[in-house]
């Protein structure tokens, strides 16, 4: 925490005009520290007279040897699982025989039928399945509530959740009440041999640099993961594991959120994470009015029509539609990326394609150092001969 010592203080006021926050003011000529700092250390460095010190609390070494074992939060949502959480069981359970550990999956929802058989036959070794009316629709309180109190319980090392809309709006809460470390948006994960630590690896600095991030001190270890960053295993319907089923308490079930009414919008359709072919544009279609070709092209093919950054931002089409580092992910069997130079923000969304075929322009863009398959030339004369040849083959 941030203090003031009265004796040193002047009164000059310089804290005050410094602090970002608008935190500090000045009553009968010393400094007064509000709610809302946020301990940010600004005012600490303009204070010539030394009267602010900011105060690290100290905490108790944590026992590490309680904690044991790899935990996945599998979503369930309106009657589906999301298949982000079969691929956290894929790497879930490389972890967990690397750490000689079981691997637990918790599944949330109402009426979740056979999907606890499902997640064992996917690599979980035991699922932990609350399932209750009240927890039919998501509300942050809730499944904060309850994952929390599952945590508290069974003492995993290591909890991966999806970085998905539901993923990323509680998970944070859970790992505050716990205390924990929480890497977001992890590209890979690995254990250290020496000391068992979770290397949690996610792109850092618009996507330039890819930075390893180590919870030494803290337990658990918690990561979120994009969806189609890992793979899942093969369905083994001859595994053998545990289900138990857990009442919540009334506690649990309190939130002071009701939801009234659920609206899925048009655009939330387009799941271009499940594609098997992409055509994808760029700003190298010079306008909105591009993408009518690349739709041609797609319905030719009976693909979707993904984007970059750049014309989403442009407005010229929705985001939904967007691969990269700050849209979706995405590993289809074919990836078109027409007009699309490939920057590294938006080829972190789409290298793990199986087959990659750029059409670009500009022979020395980026693009084609990770295609498999290349086009130099203007897209508005490819894309059609592309096209009549297709027509051809059929």
């Amino acid at each position: 925490m941030l203090k003031v010592n009265e004796e040193l203080c002047i009164g000059c006021g310089i804290c005050e005009e410094s602090c970002p926050f608008g935190a500090i003011e000045i009553e009968n000529g010393c400094a007064v520290i509000g709610e809302s700092c946020n301990l940010c250390g600004a005012c600490i460095e303009t204070c010539e007279v030394e009267a602010l010190t900011l105060e690290v609390e100290r905490t108790a070494k944590l026992d590490t040897d309680d904690w044991s074992g790899i935990l996945v939060y599998c979503e369930y949502r309106q009657g589906e699982l999301a298949p982000v959480s079969l691929e956290l069981l894929g790497i879930g359970r490389a972890l967990a025989d690397k750490r000689k550990v079981k691997l637990s999956a918790v599944l949330i929802g109402y009426e979740t039928g056979e999907v606890g058989e499902e997640l064992i036959g996917y690599g979980a070794d035991i699922v932990y399945r609350v399932d209750h009316e009240a927890l039919g629709v998501f509300t942050d309180e809730n499944y904060c509530a309850v994952l929390t109190d599952l945590i508290k319980e069974h003492k995993p090392e290591i909890v991966l959740a999806g970085a998905t809309a539901i993923g990323r709006s509680f998970i944070p809460g859970v790992a505050t009440t716990l205390n924990a470390g929480l890497t977001a948006d992890c590209t890979q994960l690995e254990i250290r041999e020496e000391d068992g630590a979770l290397l949690q690896t996610r792109p850092a600095f618009g996507g330039n640099v890819m930075a390893t991030i180590v919870c030494e001190s803290s337990r658990p270890q918690m990561s979120t993961v994009r969806p189609k960053v890992m793979k899942a295993l093969e369905f083994d319907g001859e595994r053998k594991g545990e289900i138990v089923d857990i009442v919540p308490s009334p506690a649990q079930l309190k939130s002071r959120v009701k939801v009234l009414e659920i609206v899925v919008e048009e655009a939330a359709n387009v799941n271009i994470q499940e594609a098997d072919i992409l055509v994808s544009g760029g700003r190298g279609l010079e306008s909105a009015k591009g993408f009518e070709l690349i739709r041609q092209l797609a319905d030719m093919i009976d693909a979707r029509v993904s984007a970059s950054r750049a014309v989403v931002d442009a407005g010229w089409i929705p985001y939904p539609h967007q691969v990269g580092q700050t849209g979706k992910t995405v590993a289809p069997q074919l990836y078109i990326a027409c007009g699309i130079s490939g920057a590294v923000q938006h080829a972190a969304g789409m290298q793990s394609a199986e087959t990659i075929v750029a059409i670009n322009r500009d022979k020395n863009a980026p693009i084609f150092d990770i295609a498999d398959y290349g086009i130099v030339g203007d897209l508005f004369e490819i894309i059609p001969r592309l096209m009549s040849k297709i027509e051809e083959r059929r």
